[in-house]
């Protein structure tokens, strides 16, 4: 049968910009992503091209013709509660309730059974692919807004611009709807059509385009120059077309005297694109990961498999720093673990999530898929990526003592406890009390505080564009209005006159301008007030010549904590 490997995904991707608020304010709503979003390597087994439906029918019915005496009382139970049980149900619900039960008995937190929906949305969150016309749309000003065009779309051709407000779709009023509502009526089948209606400022009319869906790619990757001529690279997933955006970014990048790649945040995604990416910071032959399995029926992990790196280095000698933090799992320890393991990295941040076992999808029938933890990760010195959870997915006691230690061809030691540990650990910036009681009284008033923020941003950038700026600035005057808006609205003058609110305020508007300015660079730069991890790894990389020297110039070892 076909197989086709994927390494995790992330349902919803989280732009670049958004990565501020991930770190400081959503740490709870993280948590949660890293559950919906973490699959690990997945195998979709299903009939080859020459297989037809009635002989992988054939080939399922001899199957269950040939199961144990356990499994045969599994399906009489099955059978018994469908003919006799006092409420008639479908054997589809049924079998859903049968499966569903069984996983959560096996104490496996990634096993999921999928329905055709819900398998629909994991390829799409896999592949970061959809069929639409290639917007991002968000609530702004009570309007559904259009806050980016993707390139080389079927929004760019038809002349969607950001700022315009879609007021109609297929001669609907969009008036009331979600944004969820609008995307899933723009989105459909490639090759049909979507009437969209659109207001836009300047224009007294209306405007209505008939757009052809078409398949469309959200970029992973966000890369510029910053600082002093130092790259930065944000990957905030491992997608389908990963690999290609990463190696752009260098070859962009090449010029610049040292390239932090950030991981913070990263759920993961599909491990070919993940051992692409590691092989182009490594040299030919040099070892990715391995993996470790059992044969179908078998007993004991009997199959062991291993990957090189094939291609040149990309960017052979430029010194490296990798950022992670708690949220960075699956795909995304892959990279990161290789590069330690090679002394190609210098690591930086917090103990990475720890998700190194991979599933496996197959097809159930027609339309029902199972996924099931098959497998487990090794980093290139062996390094069990894997930290041991329950059903909810809390970690289990541990005891560092027993971490068992590796030794870089550079002397470095390593501890392979699960996850990856940091060269030097440093904790993401945290809200301080009076900034944690202001969000908490604006959460308790029921006010949108982060779409407020939005909303602002959007106006700034829109401006400065107006204005013939190309530099993301925040006016004084504007400033106040703003300001004086969120008093009226929240009657929290008290706080929102103070130094230490208004200048947290200024910190979370002013990269979504540069943001949505697109000058990612600017965004980073303005940041890193409030980003030690990023900070330390730009003062690290200034002085840097060669790898080593950013070893030679850390001050901590990877010591299990």
């Amino acid at each position: 049968m076909d197989r086709i490997k994927l390494h995790g995904s992330c349902k919803n991707p989280i732009p670049f910009s958004s990565i501020t608020t991930k770190l400081l304010t959503n740490i709870a709503s993280m948590t949660s992503r890293i559950w919906l979003c973490l699959i690990t390597t997945v195998i979709i087994a299903h009939p080859v091209a020459s297989q037809s439906s009635s002989e992988y029918r054939r080939s399922q019915q001899n199957l269950s013709n040939a199961v144990s005496p356990g499994a045969q009382i599994f399906l009489n139970a099955f059978e018994t509660i469908r003919n006799y049980g006092l409420e008639q149900m479908a054997d589809s619900v049924l079998w859903e309730k049968a499966v569903r039960g069984l996983l959560k008995e096996l104490n496996d937190p990634y096993a999921q059974a999928y329905n055709p929906l819900e398998f629909d949305q994991f390829r799409e969150s896999n592949t970061g692919n959809y069929a639409g016309i290639g917007v991002q749309i968000t609530h702004l000003n009570e309007a559904i807004t259009i806050t980016a065009v993707f390139n080389s779309t079927p929004a760019e051709r038809s002349g969607l611009q950001v700022g315009d407000r879609i007021i109609g779709v297929n001669e609907i009023s969009t008036e009331g709807w979600t944004t969820g509502n609008v995307s899933d009526s723009i989105r459909g089948k490639i090759g049909t059509t979507v009437d969209v209606t659109i207001a836009r400022q300047g224009l007294g009319t209306a405007v209505t385009s008939t757009i052809t869906r078409d398949s469309v790619h959200v970029t992973a990757v966000i890369a510029d120059v910053v600082g002093d001529n130092l790259g930065y690279i944000a990957l905030d997933r491992v997608a389908r077309g990963s690999a290609v955006e990463v190696q752009q970014a260098l070859e962009k990048l090449a010029g610049t005297r040292g390239i932090v790649l950030d991981l913070r945040g990263n759920p993961g995604g599909y491990l070919d694109e993940s051992l692409k990416i590691g092989d182009l910071f490594l040299e030919r032959g040099s070892r990715l990961a391995s993996a470790e399995s059992r044969s179908p029926g078998g007993t004991d992990r009997n199959i062991d498999e291993s990957w090189n790196a094939r291609g040149p280095e990309i960017v052979p000698g430029k010194p490296i720093i990798i950022l992670v933090d708690r949220f960075s799992a699956s795909a995304s320890e892959i990279i990161a673990g290789a590069l330690q393991d090679h002394d190609r990295a210098l690591i930086l941040g917090e103990r990475t999530f720890g998700k190194g076992v991979f599933q496996n999808v197959f097809r159930l029938s027609d339309d029902r898929h199972l996924r099931l933890t098959t497998g487990e990760w090794f980093t290139p010195l062996g390094r069990s990526l894997h930290r041991r959870r329950n059903v909810q997915g809390r970690t289990l006691p541990e005891d560092p003592d027993t971490f068992p230690i590796v030794t870089t061809a550079g002397g470095r030691e390593l501890s392979g406890g699960g996850g990856v540990f940091p060269d030097q650990r440093i904790s993401n910036d945290t809200l301080t009390l009076n900034e944690r009681a202001f969000l908490s009284q604006m959460a308790q008033k029921q006010i949108p505080f982060d779409l407020r923020i939005e909303e602002f941003a959007f106006e700034q950038s829109e401006r400065n564009r107006r204005d013939g700026s190309s530099e993301p600035t925040l006016g004084s005057a504007d400033f106040k209005a703003f300001v004086s808006a969120l008093e009226e609205e929240s009657q929290l003058e008290e706080s929102l006159n103070t130094n230490e609110i208004q200048n947290y305020l200024r910190w979370r508007i002013l990269p979504r301008i540069a943001q949505r300015m697109e000058k990612p660079g600017r965004s980073v730069e303005f940041r890193l007030e409030r980003d030690p991890v990023l900070s330390e790894a730009l003062r690290l990389l200034s002085t840097a010549q060669k790898q080593s020297d950013l070893f030679n110039e850390s001050e901590e070892f990877p010591l299990p904590h």
